[in-house]
């Protein structure tokens, strides 16, 4: 028996567990699939990390209102280190994917939802998610284990405080805050989101920016996507806003690599993801200062 088995295995919830699959992908948790009394579930295995926010009391509380909005699977038990969800059945998104234009604007529809209608199902405490006090704070970590990109940390500090300092004032709404196109699940029912570990009160933008960003869109495509959202075209000035916040969930992403290079157990490049994500905030940084 695997300890992912065994762990699945011990969580109170169960009458007879069969057929556990693991579950590949996931770059913070382990994850499988079982099925108990004719239902399948999924499982989620993962304590608190707290040098990346994630607090498990609090991606329950947003998952379960994203639930009760009809964006997210169902919470079905939780106990500590363990979530179960129901199962879902269809397939995670690509960055491909979402260059499909009828793709990419059900997906934006589907963050708009998250943002009206899940954050009034909120219930008790919620975190909420700067990502410049992130970078900071990654920063800082940083710095105290001795990374080896401490000779950068400088420069990327100061892009952070005047990213800060474009984006101006934001509205608050509650944020899924990690728009991978994997965390968008394709199925007969329309799309779905999962993986709310970093949910909590933040600017529509990051999501928008994160959406973008991590799905490689072209400039029309990003355009057609905030025109969506919006239902009109942002002027320049907004533009310029929302562009400082896509680098900083760029930085955000690059900089969250870069620590669990050194604290992340999961068998994943995380070197690469970081090169990766380095080249893409530098060429969208570019594009920002060059914006009239």
């Amino acid at each position: 028996m695997t300890d992912l088995e065994s762990r699945v295995l011990g969580l109170s919830c169960w009458t007879d567990p069969q057929d556990i699959q693991p579950l590949t992908g996931g770059i913070t948790n382990l994850n499988a699939t079982v099925t108990d009394g004719g239902r399948k579930y999924v499982v989620r295995l993962g304590q608190d990390i707290p040098e990346h926010g994630i607090l498990r009391w609090n991606e329950i509380a947003v998952a379960r209102a994203a639930a009760a909005a009809g964006v997210s699977p169902a919470v079905v038990h939780a106990e500590p280190g363990a979530v179960v969800f129901d199962f879902v059945e269809g397939e995670a998104l690509t960055e491909e994917a979402l260059h499909d234009p009828a793709t990419l604007m059900a997906a934006t529809d589907l963050v708009a939802r998250v943002h009206r209608e899940v954050t009034p199902r909120l219930r008790g405490p919620v975190l909420t998610f700067w990502v410049f006090h992130v970078c900071r704070d990654y920063a800082a970590f940083l710095d105290e284990r001795g990374s080896g990109y401490g000779p950068m940390l400088g420069k990327l500090l100061d892009d952070a405080a005047a990213l800060e300092e474009g984006v101006g004032k934001v509205r608050l709404v509650l944020g899924h805050n990690d728009l991978l196109p994997a965390n968008f699940i394709k199925s007969d029912k329309g799309l779905w989101l999962v993986d709310w570990e970093y949910g909590g009160f933040n600017s529509e933008l990051f999501d928008l920016g994160g959406l973008a960003s991590n799905a490689g869109l072209p400039e029309a495509a990003e355009q057609d996507m905030l025109a969506r959202y919006y239902g009109h075209t942002p002027d320049m000035s907004f533009r310029k806003s929302y562009a400082a916040m896509k680098c900083g969930s760029l930085l955000r992403e690059t900089m969250w690599s870069m620590v669990s290079e050194i604290t992340s157990e999961i068998d994943f490049d995380y070197a690469a993801y970081t090169a990766e994500n380095l080249s893409r905030y530098d060429a969208a940084l570019a594009a920002w200062k060059d914006m009239p």
